[in-house]
C-alpha cells in the first residue's frame, strides 16, 4: 500500500480531536519508524494543512525524525547538570564505541546517537535513554548493554 494512503489512514482516525496531527504523526512514525515526506502529504490532506506546516510539526518535536534511525537509538542529555558529572565525557566514549556521531547512525544501522537537552534527571546524570529506556548515572557500558 502506498505510505501516503496508509499514513492519510492513520491521520483520518485523529481528525477532529484535540492534538490530532501529533498524535498521527507519533502514530506514523512509531508504525514506519521514521516520518518520510509521503507520510506529511498524507497527514497534510487529512488535516487540510500545508505540507511545510506538518514539516514544521515534525521539526519541532524531538521525538519525531525523518530519517531512519538504528536499530537501538541512544540519547544522551547534553544539558549544564549533565555536563558538569560527566555528559561530555560519555558522549566522546559513545562516539568512539559506537562509529557514529550526534545526530548520526552508524553505517550499518545498529546504533544512532542523539543529543537531547533535559530528560528530567538532573540529580543522577548523566542521563541517557537507550530505546527509551532511561539510563541513570550512564556510562558507555550501560549504554552497550
Amino acid at each position: 500500500m502506498d505510505q501516503a494512503v496508509s499514513a492519510r489512514g492513520i491521520a483520518e482516525r485523529h481528525t477532529g480531536r484535540i492534538g490530532g496531527p501529533i498524535t498521527a504523526l507519533r502514530e506514523i512514525a512509531a508504525e514506519f519508524g521514521y516520518i518520510e515526506r509521503a507520510h506529511m502529504e498524507g497527514v497534510a490532506d487529512a488535516f487540510n494543512l500545508t505540507v511545510a506546516e506538518v514539516r514544521g510539526i515534525v521539526g519541532f518535536y524531538g521525538d519525531l525524525n525523518t530519517e531512519p534511525r538504528g536499530r537501538t537509538h541512544i540519547r544522551i542529555c547534553q544539558a549544564e547538570a549533565c555536563q558538569s558529572v560527566g555528559a561530555r565525557e560519555l558522549t566522546a566514549a559513545a562516539v568512539a564505541r559506537f562509529g557514529a556521531g550526534l545526530g548520526e547512525t552508524a553505517a550499518d544501522g545498529s546504533v544512532s546517537l542523539e543529543a537531547v537537552y533535559c530528560l528530567g534527571l538532573c540529580t543522577t546524570g548523566p542521563a541517557a535513554t537507550v530505546n527509551d529506556r532511561v539510563i541513570v548515572r550512564a556510562t558507555a557500558e550501560a549504554l552497550a548493554s
